[in-house]
């Protein structure tokens, strides 16, 4: 039986991308998820296992062809339908496979497993290996976790590829893997199969003068393409693709290192005073986690890039207040969630949003980018930093909708389960630092977005309503803006129009 392999889903958006390697050839045996070959598209490296085993009958697209999602790649004959020599000539391949690998072959106690780094999500190359649950030797099932991997944005649990027993681990806590490198090798459920701690993973340094440019080795065309649009000449990007030939990734990480080297010989603007050694054994040195080393890049970028000014305003919440109580107990019956303040707020900024199309639009270079939707990002707070998951199309969501979609995911925020795809392409963001006491601040934008709203807490202040002294609950608003692309008369008309949205949420109803 023949079994197609085709080009699997590649993301949002992606609908082509070019065969960069092949890993097999025709003839060669594979194991089911073993990797056939290597996809590269604009975004993300994707890579294609074997849906059976059996061997490899013939490749279709060749190294350099573009192919589009579903297009076949190739196609596998599997293991009962291969013929008795090809059968026969297995156990003899794979030991001159694991010879020329630096590999044991396993022993007759069950097949050697490789566990590799999962897909890590759109734009993420890399990962910091956080926490082994289990150690060299230890019986493992089928899909029960080995490991949490830790990216700038969410942690990611590798399960058990199989059942059996764990001989090696080749990243340990603290190692920062690639995408699709390897972790560790499963043995048979006796444990004897060898250790395979020098095997290589994918991404291992070819041998010299495997990437020396040779002419015998063809780059990726995504590899080719990148180096001549950042102007580097191919001895200055070291190639990880099969044997030395230079991958789109290794462009970027080329150029990421020439611009660290100067960075990291020139002195700290700003080095740490001296500490008493007193004082010094009391402190605890804690390496920053890759999540929080991102915010605090993303963040300090925002204030270099973008000219960011704060305007503020207050907001009586008598109206809001008393429209939730009254209807709180009625909308928690009907929907099955609690009427909270942040369903009012979402829908005043849609509001405003409408009427300052600026604030909900980004600069591309030299162009700015209108958007005729919002994807709102509501900023929360988890124990392992501050993640902001986006609700898309909120302007087409009714109050329960979207009192449902933040409850669900602030709690998977708060587990760490969001995946990546839900923070990412918010056009305008949500921040409430009421919640924890706040009275004001000035928040800093999310990039590439040109605008954040800042909610506060709501304290009870005397005001002069109708020449009388009240007593009404009040808060601050603060938006910090891209002064670039909104100016200040844009950016206060956004803030009064949630102002005058949340003093009368009637408004809302009647559009005004």
């Amino acid at each position: 039986m023949t079994t197609e392999v085709r080009v699997p889903t590649l993301g949002e958006s992606v609908t082509e991308a070019t065969v960069a390697t092949w890993f097999k050839k025709p003839g060669d045996s594979v194991a089911v998820d073993e990797m056939l070959c290597e996809l590269e598209t604009d975004k993300v490296t994707v890579e294609v296992p074997s849906p059976v085993a059996g061997v490899l009958a013939d490749i279709v697209a060749k190294e350099g062809d573009t192919v589009g999602v579903d297009a076949l790649l190739a196609n596998v004959t599997s293991a009962g339908e291969a013929g008795a020599e090809q059968v026969e000539e297995r156990p003899s391949a794979k030991s001159d496979k694991a010879e020329k690998s630096g590999e044991a072959p396993a022993s007759s106690g069950g097949e050697e497993v490789k566990v590799m780094v999962p897909t890590l999500g759109e734009s993420v190359s890399e990962a910091t290996v956080a926490t082994w649950f289990k150690k060299v030797g230890d019986t493992v099932a089928a899909d029960e976790m080995l490991c949490e991997l830790e990216t700038d944005k969410v942690s990611v649990e590798v399960p058990a590829p199989a059942a059996g027993t764990l001989t090696a681990i080749l990243a340990e806590e603290g190692a920062t893997v690639q995408a699709g490198g390897q972790l560790a090798v499963l043995g048979g459920a006796s444990g004897a199969a060898a250790p395979a701690a020098e095997a290589p993973t994918q991404y291992d340094t070819p041998p010299a003068g495997d990437g020396n440019g040779s002419k015998d080795i063809e780059d990726s065309p995504a590899g080719k393409k990148a180096m001549a649009e950042a102007g580097i000449s191919r001895d200055q990007v070291q190639g990880s693709g099969k044997d030395g030939r230079v991958m789109k990734h290794d462009v970027s990480a080329a150029l990421a290192a020439a611009k660290s080297a100067p960075a990291a010989a020139a002195p700290t603007a700003a080095p740490r005073a001296p500490v008493a050694a007193e004082d010094a054994a009391r402190e605890e040195r804690v390496k920053m986690t890759r999540l929080r080393q991102t915010i605090a890049k993303r963040l300090k970028d925002a204030q270099n890039t973008a000219a960011m000014l704060t305007t503020y305003n207050e907001v009586d919440m008598t109206e809001v207040m008393a429209l939730r109580s009254q209807y709180k107990d009625l909308f928690e019956k009907k929907h099955g969630v609690r009427l909270g303040f942040m369903s009012f707020f979402t829908k005043a900024c849609v509001h405003a949003l409408k009427e300052v199309p600026e604030v909900n639009a980004e600069i591309d270079g030299t162009d700015v980018v209108y958007k005729n939707f919002v994807h709102m990002g509501i900023a929360a707070g988890t124990p392992q930093g501050l993640v902001v998951p986006v609700l898309r199309d909120v302007d087409q969501k009714s109050f329960a909708e979207i009192e449902k979609e933040i409850n669900e995911k602030g709690k998977r925020a708060r587990d760490g389960k969001l995946s990546m795809a839900e923070m990412q392409g918010g056009t305008f963001t949500i921040s409430n630092g009421g919640v924890y006491g706040s009275l004001m601040s000035s928040p800093i934008l999310n990039p590439p977005q040109s605008g954040i709203l800042g909610m506060h807490k709501i304290q009870d202040r005397p005001m002069a309503i109708n020449g009388k002294v009240e007593i009404r609950p009040m808060m601050y608003l603060a938006l910090s803006y891209d002064h670039r692309i909104v100016d200040g008369k844009g950016a206060v008309t956004f803030l009064v129009r949630v102002k005058e949205a949340l003093e009368d949420p009637r408004r809302l109803l009647m559009d005004l």
